[in-house]
């Protein structure tokens, strides 16, 4: 029989539709949370709350839309009652080197991954429970820089001071805010990656345990830092890397280049 660690608890993940959000909705839900699936792609959404059954339903979200994450919060408060756990795992990474990249590809990243991140905070800051837990996925990035990745590394290092910040912000409401940074994770995000042999090599060699992350190995730590056995963890950051941080991060860009002049 399945641990209830969350019985009861109103959920809305951020990024449900697939990859670690899926996983984390997923977990969440057997795990006795009634959850709100919320994505950009609603018919994901759709899906995996179907699939989940019971109590879960699917939301329409879009970060970088203010109007849209706040009537996610308030959607689901009006309708269950209020919200326990807040899960924030949309991302997005457009690669260029820095003296390259175009200003509104940057501004991209920063509105999806920083800038979305902050709005998540404020409004589900606003409507979480006392007690409540919001947890921010952010990225072995936010502490190991990629050369081409400007965006992408400066975004999630923003997060995980963000949540800092809030830790200390919506602590005497009993709120947690606490960050998961997982390495390379086999998720739809990264196939374009992982499918170029030369490249997941040295994603692989450049990890201490030798494999990808799994989606559910970051949803067990989701469940957590959503549950009372996290009660007195907040402003923390859950690196899960498999050692990833102990070495170098690939060169992404080199092989990428080198494939292409091979062409």
């Amino acid at each position: 029989m399945t641990d209830k660690r969350v019985d009861g608890k109103i959920a809305v993940v951020i990024g449900g539709g697939s990859g670690i959000g899926e996983a984390a909705a997923r977990t969440l839900a057997v795990h006795g949370a009634a959850v709100t699936v919320a994505d950009v792609n609603l018919g994901a959404a759709e899906a995996v709350a179907a699939d989940l059954g019971g109590s879960a339903q699917a939301r329409w979200v879009d970060v970088t839309d203010e109007e849209s994450v706040a009537a996610l919060f308030t959607g689901v408060t009006d309708d269950l009652g209020g919200v326990d756990i807040a899960v924030n795992c949309a991302g997005l990474n457009i690669p260029g080197f820095i003296v390259d990249l175009d200003a509104r590809q940057w501004q991209t990243t920063i509105e999806l991954c920083l800038t979305g991140s902050f709005l998540v905070t404020k409004h589900a800051g606003r409507t979480l429970n006392d007690g409540g837990s919001l947890i921010g996925i952010a990225s072995l990035n936010a502490r190991q820089p990629a050369a081409g990745f400007a965006g992408y590394c400066a975004a999630k290092a923003g997060m995980v001071m963000l949540a800092e910040v809030a830790a200390l912000e919506l602590a005497p409401r009993g709120i947690r805010v606490n960050s998961i940074s997982p390495g390379l994770v086999d998720t739809p995000l990264v196939q374009t990656l992982t499918s170029i042999p030369v490249i997941q090599d040295d994603f692989t060699e450049n990890t201490p345990l030798g494999r990808n992350g799994r989606p559910d190995e970051i949803a067990d730590a989701v469940l957590y830092l959503a549950s009372d056995d996290s009660r007195w963890v907040t402003g923390e950051t859950i690196n899960i890397n498999g050692g990833a941080h102990l070495r170098r991060y690939p060169d992404v860009m080199r092989h990428l280049a080198d494939l292409a002049a091979a062409e």
